[in-house]
């Protein structure tokens, strides 16, 4: 099965995103995460089917059974857990100050890689605390 990857980002109050295909790239806004989920889903076959309609041939990524795989940034990572997870949990776990999650959270600023990996590694850590209740 074929993996199609969507970049999920987030900022002004939306969730964007993009597929790159061979020949188009796909292109799309919601303000969920589940939204903008189902709109790739629909966008996806949308294309595909346009291809058939115009005869034109299918990218190869479209001509069989594919998956999507949503790859979120840190801005959209943080935002979906919004109202479940705080900044201030998230603070004390990864050793960065809520004023820059703050600024990852909006789309303001990006992590470089290793603030990513602390940030993903602090959420783990929180997840297994809360699994460890009994």
């Amino acid at each position: 099965m074929e993996k199609i990857i969507a970049k999920i980002g987030y900022t002004e109050h939306n969730y964007s995103g993009v597929i790159e295909l061979p020949n188009e790239v796909i292109a799309v806004t919601n303000k969920t995460l589940e939204g903008i989920k189902k709109d790739f889903a629909e966008t996806l076959e949308f294309s595909k089917q346009t291809y058939i309609e115009d005869n034109e041939p299918l990218p190869e990524c479209l001509q069989g059974d594919y998956e999507l795989d949503f790859q979120l940034e840190v801005s959209a990572l943080l935002q979906s857990l919004s109202g479940v997870l705080t900044r201030s949990a998230l603070a004390r776990v990864t050793g960065i100050n809520e004023k820059q999650l703050g600024h990852y959270m909006t789309g303001h600023r990006k992590p470089r890689a290793d603030k990513r990996r602390k940030i993903i590694d602090g959420i783990h850590q929180i997840g297994q605390q809360f699994i460890s209740v009994v």
